[in-house]
């Protein structure tokens, strides 16, 4: 595990989320989720590793996206799959959804 995060080029603070209504895979097929993180890459956003399908994470790992940030309201957290390290980005305010 890094110190720092050695991938914060990838990272667009303002990115448009793919769904501001939950998973956007999970909405396709009808399945469920815990909660949501936004890829800061790309804007995609995903179930976490805690919901049946993690959709994050297999997004971060096939389309090479390491950073995510929560999408569940209230928090402003970021996490690093490749780094495994969590994290604030100073002056990042979260996207507001449902």
């Amino acid at each position: 595990m890094a110190a720092t995060c050695t991938h914060l080029d990838t990272v667009h603070v303002d990115v448009t989320p793919s769904s501001d209504a939950g998973c956007s895979e999970c909405l396709a097929t009808g399945d469920r989720w815990l909660h949501l993180r936004l890829c800061l890459e790309c804007g995609q956003v995903g179930c976490c590793d805690s919901s049946p399908n993690k959709h994050a994470s297999k997004h971060a790992a096939a389309d090479h996206h390491p950073i995510v940030a929560s999408f569940e309201p209230g928090e402003d957290w970021c996490w690093c799959y490749e780094d495994e390290l969590a994290f604030e980005l100073e002056g990042y305010t979260p996207p507001s959804h449902r």
